[in-house]
């Protein structure tokens, strides 16, 4: 066709994405479509390329990078290089650029140079970037000659040697593997380790050293089988799949899968939801996909280590047995088809527990073990010796190590079934930053980690119970089957727990090993409920968690998986605030264990205890005793009991210090479990909840825990822990005198309206979190426990504030979690007769929550 203007021709880009769009839906062949995108677009650059006259000039137009693969998704980059053999002539200035011009206007994101064969050469010396987009160079348009002399120089030896090229792409990519993980929510397609860049690099030392010109040709040089080029195709194309439907519906050249777009891309690539939801399922295939990619990757490129740079000879080779070898920092078996007994596939992983100077998998001995892994029949649990080798990593100080190299290349899958089905398996939301298989090797990693001495001030009680529990492999059993059931539906805590019970009778674990194991698996979210969800200075709430706990055995066990839980769901979930609430219900519930049930928790004794220890601090202060007595009159017996000796004392000499009419507001220089307290002393007033939590939201403060009491003559005694946006303590000075010059100013005068609320995030948009109120049984007499669970919108705790101050409902006390997108926190309640909320009064409450919250979500 003739291009008679760049509107024209940009209209007809447009018409083709629609015509592409229509054959991806029609599922053509994702091949054909990359193909077709990048004839189109050779269409239009040839056609326009003589409509400007430029035929008659010594210029070659030449695709470069992935157009001069024609491969172009429908909005891709087009890189050209304009190649001259001399300096241009005015007209052909002229004539160039109205014709790069021309391509801009018609729509196309054109990438371009202008350079002779000598300048190519010169930048691409020093450039490895220029270079590998050159080794992809094709002629759209020009004189052969011209394309022919920079296609041979750049295939010199002394052009970029295969050995400085290869070294050069590798650093490439261990630099761009360290910027981001695999698997990250939001992986950008390209660049992530296992994505595009790793395919084509893989291409790229290839091309350089073989001189080949696509993946097909490495089986021909031996380095690559058929199997394993059908396994890297069929990767790439399902990445390319994702990238064409990414930029259909971004509408740009867009690589990231952005949580505003996986559902849409989901949805075009028909993916519905069933027992999970059809992105769930897209990024699991996506995940899984990765994963291979990665396996090739360092396998092919580990072999082309070896042809481009000799290092078979440098590695210097110990024997390990008959059948194995140590070559350097890997694992090499000595006979090819060793792995036709399958127990000989966990002997290779015994040998990876018990030599930690093994690292890896020669590439040879990995490719070996590939093709067994496929072709293995049944799962290797199912044979006896296998089972009792698993045991035996499982046992030994270094058996995580090994079962982290088991995962990384499919063996676990291989042994245990169920694994399988959690590979990959995402979950759409913003708490988990990993897939279920992902967190579950984090979270045996930071078991391992609990056992280095460089961890002790990170974890200081979970490095200490690590050596003391009897059988540490039982604990990394419940640790792999955790979340094992997820992705099934049902409870998958309790179908977990019954996997374990059956693998442990499998392979032969006494009755009482595997309950425990079982009852880990099962209970394995109880503690942090608990920590993070309760009043865990309610004597009550602790002694219900040790009924649940059993005994000290049990504890400790469940303290190590917890902690190690928590610490693999995302980087931002672990801080010094969960840490010491983690810390008070282990030592909390280990007294009550010890003491037994015989003896239970004298509330009047705790009392007298706390304000015998805070009233010795005070009077080595210098606090008189006299003034110490009346305060502490007006207080009642709730407070002593709900707040540690060193916070009584701290409040104490405050406010009896305090000699203004304002309100007090002081933060604790020490750290309060992990974060900051915020204290606030006044008349109590409507809305001063709200008021608080009002002023802490715009200033980004999180709140984790309150404590909103009275006094009897009516005096607020409020307490918060309150932390920065990255979990660290309110620490700078400026910040903490910011925060209190603001609280006071707002507490001193009329009670503010609620202002304009920050904007919800773009992540957050796409999730839809129903707001649900809950009444629960309440052990604390003449209150209500509220459970509320809605979307963490900003302003979300001066909203409920509000709403309670509407409803008449005073709040007693506060725990605030938030999960990811989802915030459940509860709240302690009265009604203002000081007594339960009665059914109406909860009916009314749940209405107005319920629409103040779920408004901004309609936005």
């Amino acid at each position: 066709m003739t291009i008679e203007s760049a509107q024209i021709a940009k209209v007809a880009l447009f018409d083709q994405n629609d015509e592409l769009l229509t054959r991806f839906r029609n599922k053509d062949p994702i091949k054909q479509l990359v193909a077709q995108r990048s004839q189109f677009v050779d269409s239009i650059l040839q056609q326009e390329w003589l409509s400007h006259g430029l035929d008659k000039f010594s210029i070659a137009l030449i695709a470069v990078g992935g157009y001069g693969r024609a491969e172009l998704h429908p909005h891709s980059d087009v890189d050209l290089l304009f190649l001259v053999e001399f300096d241009l002539c005015p007209d052909a200035e002229t004539a160039l650029s109205q014709y790069i011009a021309f391509l801009w206007d018609a729509g196309l994101e054109v990438g371009h140079s202008v350079r002779t064969v000598a300048q190519t050469l010169e930048q691409g010396r020093h450039d490895v970037t220029v270079v590998t987009n050159l080794l992809e160079a094709r002629l759209l348009c020009g004189p052969m000659t011209l394309y022919q002399s920079l296609y041979q120089s750049i295939r010199k030896d002394d052009f970029w040697p295969a050995s400085d090229f290869f070294i050069a792409k590798r650093e490439e990519q261990l630099a761009r593997h360290a910027r981001a993980s695999a698997f990250d929510l939001e992986p950008n397609l390209k660049t992530c380790p296992g994505g595009l860049r790793d395919i084509h690099t893989v291409a790229w030392v290839a091309m350089r050293h073989f001189d080949a010109a696509k993946a097909e040709d490495l089986v021909e040089h031996g380095f690559l089988d058929r199997d394993e080029l059908e396994e890297l195709l069929e990767c790439q194309y399902f990445l390319w799949e994702l990238r064409f439907a990414l930029h259909l519906i971004s509408g740009r050249d867009e690589n990231r899968l952005l949580f505003d777009l996986q559902r849409q891309v989901a949805d075009l690539m028909g993916y519905e939801d069933s027992t999970q939801l059809g992105v769930e399922q897209m990024m699991k295939r996506y995940y899984r996909t990765v994963r291979r990619v990665m396996e090739l990757n360092q396998m092919l490129l580990q072999l082309f280590k070896r042809a481009t740079l000799g290092h078979t000879k440098a590695l210097e080779i110990k024997k390990i047995n008959d059948n194995y070898q140590l070559r350097g920092t890997y694992i090499e078996s000595l006979t090819a088809d060793i792995f036709e007994q399958p127990v000989e596939i966990m002997k290779l992983f015994l040998h990876v527990a018990k030599n930690s100077n093994i690292k890896g998998i020669y590439a040879p001995t990995l490719r070996s073990l590939r093709k067994a892994r496929r072709q293995q029949p049944h799962p290797l649990m199912n044979h006896a010796d296998c089972r009792a080798i698993f045991l035996e990593i499982l046992r030994h100080p270094r058996g995580i190590a090994s079962l982290s190299l088991m995962h990384r290349h499919g063996v676990l899958s291989a042994y245990l079934p169920a694994w399988r089905n959690i590979e990959g398996q995402m979950q759409f939301d913003l708490f988990h930053a990993y897939t279920v298989d992902e967190h579950t090797h984090r979270l045996l990693q930071n078991i391992d980690r609990f056992s280095h001495p460089e961890q002790k001030d990170e974890f200081p009680l979970g490095s200490v119970l690590i050596n003391q529990l009897p059988k540490k492999g039982l604990l990394v059993l419940a640790a792999i089957f955790h979340d094992i059931a997820k992705g099934r539906g049902g409870n998958h805590s309790k179908l977990g727990a019954i996997d374990a019970r059956d693998f442990c009778k499998l392979h032969g674990l006494n009755d009482h090993d595997g309950r425990l194991v079982s009852w880990l698996v099962e209970n394995h979210l109880v503690m942090s409920i608990t920590a993070q969800r309760r009043d865990i200075s309610d004597p009550d709430v602790v002694a219900e968690f040790a009924d649940k706990v059993r005994d000290a055995v049990h504890l400790s066990y469940l303290y190590c998986l917890t902690v190690a839980d928590i610490c693999a769901t995302n980087e931002k979930t672990w801080n010094n605030w969960k840490g010491s609430l983690l810390r008070d219900l282990y030592f909390s519930t280990q007294r009550v264990l010890a003491r037994g049930k015989e003896k239970p928790v004298d509330i009047r004794a705790r009392v007298r205890e706390n304000q015998a220890k805070a009233k010795k601090e005070l009077l080595r202060r210098g606090i008189k005793e006299k003034s110490l007595d009346a305060l502490w009159q007006r207080f009642k017996a709730d407070y002593f009991l709900r707040h540690q000796p060193n916070q009584i004392a701290w409040h104490s000499e405050a406010i009896i210090k305090h000699k203004h009419d304002e309100p007090l507001v002081i933060l604790s220089k020490h750290t309060t479990r992990g974060g900051t307290e915020l204290f606030v002393y006044g008349q109590d007033k409507p809305k001063l909840f709200a008021t608080v939590m009002t002023l802490l939201d715009n200033k980004n403060i999180n709140v984790h825990d309150a404590s909103i009491m009275t006094s009897k003559d009516n005096y607020a005694l409020d307490s918060f822990v309150i932390l920065e946006q990255d979990g660290s303590p309110v620490a700078q000075i400026a910040r903490i005198q910011g925060i209190k010059k603001a609280l006071v100013k707002a507490l001193s005068g009329d009670t503010p309206k609620l202002p304009k609320f920050k904007k919800l995030p773009r992540k957050m948009k796409q999730f839809k979190v129903q707001t649900q109120v809950s009444f629960l049984p309440s052990r604390r007499h003449g209150t209500s426990m509220m459970e509320l669970i809605t979307l963490d919108s900003p302003g979300l705790l001066a909203k409920v504030g509000d709403t309670l101050y509407r409803c008449n409902i005073k709040l007693m006390a506060a725990k605030i979690t938030t999960i990811g997108e989802r915030a459940e926190d509860f709240f302690m309640l009265q009604n203002a007769d000081g007594e339960q909320l009665s059914q109406i009064q909860q009916q009314e409450l749940s209405d107005n929550l319920t629409q103040a919250l779920d408004r901004p979500q309609q936005n």
